[in-house]
Parts: structure tokens; sequence; C-alpha cells
């Protein structure tokens, strides 16, 4: 096991290399002029130009880069051009919201898509199951952020769809804040509006493996012998379906990460995405590349994670 770690781990680097240079690359590909902005609309162009070459920005890119990547590997992202603030010390502050806030959503998706897709997959080709799956695709094929005003329309405003407005007393027990985060009226609505699609995709791949497992000889051998169907199903058939569903959690995270960006926006919550969102509209390129390169970092290790944990669900599976 511990071989394995190693190895995963230097491979990782290669995988960390590439992502640096893409996220360098950001600078280049995106339109705006990091000096300009640092100078203001009114400056001269020789105070832009010295703010250029204060910064380096006239080096050659390669020079650019290879500066940028050492610092990168001593925990120095830069400073903010909009605040001056260093970059991790930007990060750091909203990090951990961002985490909770993926966390949770998928603590979520994990909950309802297992449920609903041993369900599924218990009651196949029934009405339930059909219900299920219809419900699922059309959590799959929701936007998030159509979702997410929906729901501060309804449990936020009290609107209803079609004109109707919920009752004062269902308002005052069901209201929740559309904005921040921290409490837990807070909370709800961006960790429902994050983690539906998850749980929509969850629910799929459990059914599907699930349906996979049912039908293998051990399952049918466990029955004959007599054992309760709920042993055969959760201990037996359920256990053994997790692997390829573990593997979509694992990339669900990493997506929750990601997709933040929209949830915080439309929830004014004050983390990596919103962050993300207001270094793309200033151009602030050292915290835009600095959220990029963090999850990233984020999304290979929890890739990692879910590597180890096949170990734990199935012993036969051998990590060296």
């Amino acid at each position: 096991m511990t071989k394995y770690i190693i190895r995963r781990l230097l491979q990782t680097i290669p995988v960390l290399f590439g992502v640096s240079i893409l996220v360098f690359s950001l600078m280049f590909l995106i339109p705006g002029d990091a000096a300009q902005v640092i100078a203001g609309e009114g400056a001269s162009e020789q105070t832009i130009e010295n703010i250029r070459e204060k910064l380096g920005l006239n080096d050659p890119a390669y020079v650019q880069y290879g500066r940028f990547i050492t610092n990168a590997i001593q925990g120095d992202l830069g400073n903010s051009v909009r605040t001056g603030r260093s970059v991790m010390e930007e990060i750091e502050v909203r990090f951990w919201t961002t985490f909770e806030l993926a966390i949770y959503s998928t603590i979520l998706a994990v909950f309802i898509g297992l449920i609903a897709g041993v369900i599924s997959a218990v009651r196949h080709y029934t009405l339930t199951d059909v219900a299920i799956m219809i419900i699922a695709l059309f959590g799959l094929s929701m936007p998030n952020f159509w979702l997410g005003l929906m729901l501060i329309q309804w449990f936020a405003l009290g609107n209803l769809p079609f004109g109707l407005t919920m009752p004062d007393w269902l308002f005052n027990i069901v209201q929740m804040k559309p904005s921040g985060w921290g409490e837990w009226n807070q909370m709800v609505l961006p960790v429902i509006t994050l983690g539906t699609g998850g749980a929509a995709i969850i629910a799929r791949m459990t059914r599907s493996s699930m349906l996979e497992v049912i039908g293998q000889d051990y399952i049918r051998t466990a029955r004959a012998k007599g054992v309760s169907e709920r042993i055969v199903i959760y201990r037996h058939a359920l256990k053994n379906a997790l692997i390829p569903v573990v593997t979509v959690i694992g990339l669900e995270f990493g997506a929750f990460l990601g997709g933040a960006v929209l949830t915080e926006t439309i929830f004014a919550i004050n983390g990596m995405g919103r962050l993300t969102v207001t270094a793309i509209s200033q151009r602030d390129f050292p915290i835009l590349q600095g959220t990029i390169l963090v999850i990233s970092l984020l999304f290979v290790l929890v890739n990692l994670l879910v590597d180890i944990s096949y170990k734990f669900l199935n012993k036969r599976i051998d990590l060296n």
C-alpha cells in the first residue's frame, strides 16, 4: 500500500506540471493587461510600462513561467492585482467555505443517490424504477444556476410557480436566507442546488452497477441458502457494486469544487468560486491562476484517495 501511494504521488507531478503550464497560459490567453489594471484607466503609457517592467511582464514567456513555477513550489503564488494582498491569503480566507459547500453537497448527493439507486435496482423495470430514473434525468438535465434561482423564488421569497404565493404560516417555517454562508438556513439552498445533479448521476450509476452485481452467481447462491434479502442487497450486492460508484463520487466532489463558481455567485457566498469570478471580471491573473491551481491539486488528491479506497471495498484488488 505504501509503495502504491508513493508511486501515485510521484505520478501526480507531471499532471500538476501540465496544469501549471495551462494555468500560466491564462495570462496570455485572456484579453486584458495586468499592468493596465494596476495603473488604472487614466494612467499614462510610461506608468503602465514602468509597472510592466517591475512585474517582469516584459520578460520572455519561459522566464516568466520559470519564475512562476519556482515561486509556486515554495507556496508563493504572487499578489493580487486588485488588492495587493498575497494570493495564498486571499484563497485561505475563502477556501474552507468552498470546501464545506462541496463536502455537504457530496454528502447530500451520496445519501439521495445511493438510496434512489438501490431502490431502483431492486425494483427494476417497475413503476418505481421508471419514476426514479425520470426524476434522475430531470436532475441531471437541470442547470444548477436555474435551480438555484427557482429555490430562491420558492423558499426565500415565497413565490411559487403559476403565480401562487406560499401561505404565511408555511413561509415562516420553510423560509431560507438567499445569500451568505454560516447559518444552517443559509446553507440549505446552495447545498441542494449543487448536490442535485450529483445525486442524479450517483443514482443512475448505482442502479447500473447494482443490476450487474445482482445477476452474479454468488448472489443467487446466497438467496438459495436462505439469506435474508436485506443482507443479500446491502452486505453482498451493494458492497461489490460500490467501486464504480465511489469513482463517480470522487469525480463529483472535484466537480463540486469547480461548479461552486456559479452557486457561490447566485447565493453571494464569499468562497473560492466567487473569488474566481471576481478575478476574471477584474483581470486579476494571479488570483485566477492560484484558485485554478489549488482546485486542480485537490482534484488530483481526491482521485488518489478514491483509488486507495478500492482496497477497502474489495480485498482482492492488488494496489501493488
